[in-house]
């Protein structure tokens, strides 16, 4: 049956919910515009006098809760629920012995119970931590169920908006949604994203030999999104090719939800005993852990392997690296011509002259390519940070790819940084390319210059990042309208897949994009309020800048289009990675809750307790750069990277910009180095982040399989080779069973409050 996209009208959903995300909008909107942002992160945003008027009414409904008949009623149900279901709770699938789960839950159903713990086989031995007693002390039944209900129709979601991408769903989440609608979990139901492998030695990475055949559909642009016709014919009786088509309008209804929880503070669940309990863990199992690691042949830290997840290629490389590159054309090229302005063709010598200094008097210190506290809060300063010795000349020749030269130094540069790469064997990275939207014709000149100047390297994938500026362009006259930039950037894409014998050079560059990035400062405000009466992109003709929302879906609907189209031609698919939750309003958050991947940065999760419990239920990856947030946004020892850890979600560490960061070599070594001296992380943990990168990157599945171990897409231990990722078992059993032990509550809260209604 083809793959369809379930659309939702006004008609079909509540006018009440729908009003009450307006005002949820508009609020987030008027705290925007108040809000101090040198004080985002260190002064609460709550009224302590209205806090402690909501702990007392939520006090009082306990109390009276604890006189109800029915309340009780509700309350016993739920616990027997638990007991009689727990074996169903755990699919068979996880590998979870019922008499065991069991054990773990029995204690926390029924104070007073013995603990018999009979672990299964496959469970490393350590010390398990259970909670018992009440299981919603603090809240009402009614309000613990409803929070289960909105939690679980988030994940579901976010599921729907994964598959349809193909973009990742973790395993345990997805077994227990379909427990939850009482069906079974197939493992040929996963979807999964498809990476072209790293070509063998020997292989040309270029080749077009048996590139596919042209299939001459035709492509149109509707609503912002490229729609695929099998014919002239098809397109004109507007009758497209088979495949998911999303609409703005579903896309705003299925926020409603998101946006309530995330900022009404309705949800009561906490997520704080995610991080006491690993506390726990940690102090009664560390020595258990560091035993099961000494134990390793061969492997440890610094030969598992670490993927830089967030890169842009324009900085790769270290300050002293471009310093002494410069030096060194300028020392055998001179007289190279390397710009042309105006008609007239210039020599590397006589830009050097134009600006009155000589490269052999260069330092880092006048290159000043490097962030500091002059940029913290000031995007406008860390961008001019790309200029070296502040000349947007240097930048146009050494660190672009549409230049005179044909971006031939760049390319040398990120050859040379690819080769420091493969020498450490170890380590990846994913470098961010930018198009921009000007043109179609980007495209084909990024695809030349990867094939001409040979940038490939076993150790690299790509990601092609577009900027957020499409109000420059349109003040600038380039373009007309927000559809005509979706358009450059993504009807060459489909002509390529399309039609891959007349668009040879970006079909074969293609093969090595993994993914794309929406990027820009996170903290530059719309004015524009996005809902479903947002206007459509061949409507937006203003100047402004459309909202993150807008852009997030736009990108994200293409994308999920374009993965389907290359899947049914055997194709490889690409990833939504944006930058989010750096600055700005937690709604971005929300919107890459539905539409991204993996995101980077993710740092306004501090301020959503309920969204942050939500990314750690759907295991949502986060590419982090403390060192680059240290410059820009928030102080090193505020950032959340260690707490996120130790709850559960799946971070890594990321290097950002090692040109503005870092000062060594080793750009990504640096940043693991300073997280566990700063945070004092075990080598376990720094193990834990580096799986973590390999999973949320873009490396292929083989690949994958080579680095983590052949059955790294199991969940839990099962899915651990420890000789391959160092990740102590025990450590993994713990992340597996806190997760089953979460997902089982909610599930269960869900099934309690459904079977309640059909009895009354």
């Amino acid at each position: 049956m083809p793959r369809q996209f379930p659309k939702i009208s006004l008609s079909e959903v509540d006018e009440s919910v729908r009003l009450l995300a307006e005002k949820v909008y508009a609020s987030v909107l008027k705290e925007e515009d108040t809000k101090d942002a040198l004080s985002m992160y260190t002064v609460p945003e709550d009224c302590p006098i209205g806090l402690h008027q909501d702990r007392e009414m939520e006090m009082l409904k306990e109390i009276a809760e604890q006189y109800s008949e029915e309340s009780t009623k509700r309350k016993k149900n739920f616990k027997m629920k638990r007991s009689q279901l727990v074996s169903q709770q755990f699919p068979s699938s996880l590998n979870i012995n019922p008499e065991w789960a069991m054990s773990v839950v029995t204690p926390l159903l029924f104070p007073g119970t013995p603990v018999c713990p009979s672990i299964p086989e496959n469970s490393p031995e350590f010390q398990r931590v259970t909670i018992s007693g009440d299981y919603c002390a603090g809240i009402t039944v009614e309000d613990y169920e409803q929070a289960a209900k909105t939690l679980m129709k988030a994940l579901f979601i976010r599921e729907k908006y994964s598959r349809l991408a193909y973009h990742r769903f973790p395993r345990t989440t997805a077994q227990f949604l379909r427990s939850a609608e009482n069906q079974k979990w197939n493992v040929e139901d996963e979807i999964l994203p498809d990476m072209c492998p790293c070509p063998r030695e020997g292989e040309d990475p270029y080749t077009t030999e048996g590139i596919p055949d042209d299939l001459n559909y035709s492509l149109q642009m509707k609503d912002g999104i490229v729609y695929v016709y099998d014919d002239a014919e098809a397109l004109k009786q507007q009758q497209p090719h088979s495949l998911p088509y999303p609409d703005l309008e579903t896309f705003a209804i299925d926020l409603t939800p998101h946006h309530y929880i995330t900022t009404s503070h309705c949800c009561p669940i906490p997520n704080d005993p995610l991080y006491y309990g690993f506390y726990l863990h940690e102090m009664l199992n560390e020595m258990a852990e560091l035993k099961e690691l000494k134990g390793v042949p061969h492997r440890d830290f610094y030969n598992v392997r670490k993927v830089d997840t967030h890169i842009h290629a324009a900085a790769c490389m270290n300050q002293k690296h471009l310093l002494k590159f410069i030096q060194t054309t300028y020392k055998t090229e001179a007289d190279r011509v390397v710009l042309e302005k105006g008609g007239q063709m210039i020599t590397l010598k006589q830009v050097f002259d134009t600006l009155a200094m000589d490269p052999y008097d260069l330092t880092v210190d006048s290159l000043d390519v490097h962030a500091g506290r002059q940029t913290f809060h000031r995007f406008d300063k860390f961008n001019s940070k790309y200029n070296p010795v502040g000349a947007s000349e240097l930048r146009e020749i050494y660190l672009k790819t549409d230049n005179y030269i044909k971006g031939e130094y760049f390319a040398r540069i990120i050859k040379e940084v690819a080769h420091e790469l493969e020498e450490s064997k170890y380590q990846h990275a994913e470098p961010r390319m930018s198009i921009y939207g000007r043109s179609p014709d980007e495209w084909e000149s990024l695809a030349s210059w990867f094939i001409q100047h040979k940038v490939h390297s076993p150790n690299m994938r790509w990601i092609i990042q577009v900027p957020r500026i499409y109000d420059i362009f349109r003040s600038k006259k380039i373009v007309q309208n927000f559809a005509k930039l979706l358009e450059n950037i993504f009807l060459p894409l489909f002509e390529a897949t399309v039609n891959p014998q007349k668009n040879k050079e970006i079909h074969v560059f293609l093969k090595y994009v993994t993914g794309f990035d929406s990027v820009d400062d996170e903290s530059k405000h719309s004015d524009h309020m996005f809902s479903y009466k947002s206007p459509k992109p061949e409507e937006w003709t203003s100047d402004d800048n459309p909202p993150y929302s807008y852009y997030l879906f736009h990108m994200y609907a293409n994308i999920m289009v374009l993965n389907n189209l290359r899947k049914e031609r055997g194709l490889n698919t690409f990833q939504f990675r944006p930058h989010c939750g750096e600055a700005g309003s937690i709604t971005h958050l929300v919107s890459a809750f539905l539409t991204a991947d993996n995101i980077s940065h993710g740092l306004n999760l501090k301020k959503s307790p309920v969204l942050q419990y939500l990314y750690y239920l759907a295991q949502v990856p986060i590419a982090m750069s403390p060192l680059s947030n240290n410059s820009l946004f928030l102080e090193y020892s505020k950032n959340p990277l260690k707490e996120f850890l130790q709850k559960g979600l799946c971070v890594s560490l990321s290097t950002d910009d090692p040109m503005q960061f870092h000062y060594t070599k080793e750009a990504l070594m640096e940043e693991y180095a300073i997280a566990a001296q700063l945070w004092k992380l075990s080598t376990c943990d720094t193990c834990e982040i580096a799986r973590n990168s390999v999973l949320q990157s873009g490396l292929s599945h083989q690949e994958k399989k080579h680095f983590l171990g052949a059955n790294y897409l199991q969940d839990g231990p099962d899915g651990n080779d420890i000789r391959r990722t160092n990740v102590a078992q025990i450590r993994m059993a713990y992340r597996h069973e806190t997760l089953c032990n979460e997902l089982s509550f909610l599930v269960e809260a869900v099934k309690t409050e459904a079977s309640s209604t059909q009895v009354e």
